[in-house]
């Protein structure tokens, strides 16, 4: 593999602007790496090799004239299939938009171009997001496993070394299962801190948009180009943007993790359980107090999130569903004809529970400043696998072991951060996430920071 390839987004671009490398040299290592893996994961739509070669060239123009935009200019990056790039179909991986190409970039697709990233190409995702397994793509770690989903295709490519930096997007966990699954960091911000505006939408009231990258310095970083507020989003917030990299090694001593002693820990795969916990134990070490704390109405999250998400998902996909239903996958389909059955009352009711954890999780960090816990219940399962069975001999279904970790993130709308914390027995990855404060992501990123100082899983790479 290409020692490029062995660098961070943030050491790249320190070499890019030192001019020890080129973003030339990076794009095309990048593409090397994409076309040797591609038969085995299939993490990309298509590859735009072209225009990243072009903008490539731009960059290195722009640098060597002392015209430097910041740590992406000339970083190599994906974008999850979701995300408008204009003059570039946007197909959401299924038939039904195939055809369908938009003329204008993403919010998320602009703030990136802008920053100097050189866009590679479109990743795939579980159909219209609207899933955890992203079927058409496959685990660097086991080729013979799901990378989660649905942002499976920019999880896939990041792990692998085919981009330093992939964005997805996660109603309910989908950016944070790839980035478990996969071994990568996968950072969910706060509702309302990254703009939405021309990213297909799954439930307006729970999608955000974030990226997955290699460590949490990465994250910072992108984050810091994506951040702010954009009237095109109505859920968008116009909250102040800090220097997410200002104090990100500054250390977690007297920070108050939170420990929780229900929810998160309830059917969990033993060897993640473990994981979790001696990543307690770090950060003790590191100067962390732990405080054991209980999650207010943990039996309301599952319900709430897919009250809210299944009709909104259905009422977006109304009339595409009358035109072309025969052209969307069987799950999805399903999926959508069974919220349109929703009630109303039901959908209200569940938006006003959501307030109310949302209020009692507000009381519950007045004690705590992150809560820590597993980003997933198990690891990646062998593709096409539907449920999974825990040693009290209970089947549960993939969509709810996958996502029940995740969803309390998408209800509170709090930052939330999966970090690499570990590996089981069969070298599959294991990740725990931070859980921050409203708009509090420097806390996240600072915790995530201290801890991957302290450890070496996220620099381990998959052997494919």
């Amino acid at each position: 593999m290409n020692d490029i390839l062995s660098l961070s987004a943030a050491e790249l671009g320190a070499k890019l602007k030192a001019r020890d490398l080129s973003p030339v040299g990076a794009v095309e290592a990048c593409l090397e790496r994409i076309e040797a893996t591609e038969p085995k994961l299939n993490a990309y739509v298509r590859v735009l090799a072209d225009e990243a070669r072009a903008a490539a060239r731009q960059a290195e123009q722009e640098i060597a004239a002392g015209d430097w935009r910041g740590p992406l200019h000339g970083v190599p990056v994906a974008l999850k299939d979701l995300y408008d790039l204009a003059n570039v179909p946007t197909t959401a991986s299924s038939r039904v938009r195939e055809d369908w190409t938009p003329t204008t970039d993403s919010a998320a697709a602009e703030r990136l171009k802008r920053a100097g990233a050189i866009i590679l190409g479109k990743t795939h995702t579980h159909e219209f997001a609207y899933g955890i397994s992203t079927p058409t793509t496959r685990n660097p770690w086991d080729t013979e496993r799901t990378p989660g989903g649905s942002s499976g295709g920019s999880g896939a490519t990041v792990a692998a070394a085919g981009a330093f930096m992939a964005m997805g997007s996660d109603t309910g966990g989908s950016i944070r299962i790839p980035a478990g699954l996969c071994g990568t960091v996968g950072l969910k911000p706060t509702f309302g801190r990254v703009s939405r505006a021309g990213i297909t939408s799954l439930s307006w009231g729970l999608d955000h948009a974030g990226p997955l990258t290699r460590t949490v310095e990465d994250a910072a970083l992108s984050l810091q180009a994506l951040a702010g507020h954009d009237p095109r989003d109505p859920g968008s917030v116009n909250e102040p943007v800090p220097d997410y990299l200002a104090g990100l090694s500054d250390g977690i001593q007297g920070l108050r993790v939170g420990v929780p002693t229900n929810y998160f820990f309830d059917r969990v795969d033993s060897e993640i359980e473990a994981a979790v916990r001696e990543a307690y134990a770090q950060l003790q070490a590191l100067g962390a107090e732990l405080v054991e704390v209980e999650l207010p109405m943990a039996d309301q999250f599952v319900p709430v999130e897919f009250g809210i998400m299944m009709p909104e998902a259905s009422d977006y996909h109304r009339d595409m569903l009358r035109e072309k239903a025969e052209l969307y996958n069987d799950d999805v389909r399903v999926l959508l004809e069974a919220g349109e059955l929703v009630p109303a009352s039901a959908y209200i009711r569940a938006q006003r529970v959501r307030y109310l954890i949302q209020q009692a999780f507000r009381r519950l960090y007045e004690k705590i400043d992150v809560i820590v816990a597993p980003t997933t219940t198990a690891p990646a399962v062998t593709a096409g696998t539907e449920s999974v069975t825990w040693s009290n001999g209970r089947e549960e279904s993939l969509m709810s072991a996958y996502t029940r970790f995740a969803v309390p993130g998408n209800v509170t709308g709090l930052p939330a951060m999966s970090v690499p914390c570990g590996f089981t027995e069969h070298g599959l990855p294991i990740g725990f996430q931070a859980i921050g404060r409203p708009f509090d992501e420097a806390t996240v990123l600072r915790l995530g920071a201290a801890y991957e100082a302290a450890t070496d899983w996220h620099q381990r790479r998959p052997d494919i």
